[in-house]
């Protein structure tokens, strides 16, 4: 599809958005025809301008995230391996190297993180949290958050995500998502394998947990200090079609 279709596909899906969130009178202003971030409008509506996040506490920040992280999703929601229907409506048209610009310009942008909203949940389920996702549970076969996401959960280069910044409520969709086949990377799935093996339990402690961090680190680590404890195909096969 040429350049320019794009442009008028995602305005158009920006007006059907609009009642849900509404852009701000500076967001309109840099909205110009022509440029990426007006080409991004439908995709900041609900992610927040520049990709900061939504309001509600379920569309991700997905501002600095790595550029071949990002396109593997927006492959995934095409390809109805993330089942997200208004994604896939939006991406369904657009070609492999138009999604890899969508992912460059996000990974490229850098608004500030808000402080984290205080958990609720008790301390003793909140250090649980902590424990698995700091340590893992080696009896059954977790590892670690930070053997893989990096010790300061900031993400990888090139195609490992943050884990701090992210809302309680998405987090933990996010795992059922994995543990009931709604989300799907390229085999072998190891955040798929994870999630079966985490208890309902588990998945609020991490969650509550990781959303209570302050971000500390805003960069992804340029690599791990060891290799990771499971094989990933989304870091294996990366930037690459499933």
């Amino acid at each position: 599809m040429p350049f320019v279709n794009y442009k008028y596909k995602i305005l158009g899906g920006l007006a059907a958005m609009a009642l849900s969130a509404p852009l701000s009178a500076q967001q309109s202003q840099k909205l110009e025809p022509g440029t990426m971030a007006g080409r991004m409008a439908a995709c900041t509506a609900c992610h927040g301008e520049q990709g900061r996040a939504g309001p509600d506490g379920y569309y991700p920040r997905i501002a600095g995230k790595p550029a071949d992280y990002l396109y593997n999703q927006l492959v995934y929601f095409r390809a109805g391996q993330r089942q997200y229907r208004p994604m896939q409506h939006l991406l369904e048209n657009m070609s492999d190297e138009y999604l890899k610009q969508i992912a460059v310009w996000f990974s490229d942008q850098h608004p500030p993180y808000p402080d984290p909203k205080p958990s609720r949940l008790p301390a003793a389920t909140l250090e649980h949290g902590r424990q698995l996702v700091m340590e893992g549970d080696r009896a059954r076969g977790v590892p670690a958050c930070v053997s893989c996401h990096g010790q300061a959960l900031s993400g990888v280069l090139p195609a490992v995500p943050a884990l701090l910044g992210l809302p309680h409520d998405y987090l933990s969709s996010q795992f059922g998502a994995w543990t009931n086949g709604l989300r799907k990377a390229i085999a072998p799935d190891c955040m798929a394998d994870i999630a079966r093996r985490l208890t309902p339990e588990d998945v609020s402690a991490v969650a509550g947990w990781l959303s209570s961090q302050p971000v500390r680190e805003v960069a992804p680590a340029a690599s791990l200090p060891e290799p990771m404890p499971m094989e990933c195909g989304s870091q294996v096969h990366v930037g690459s079609r499933p």
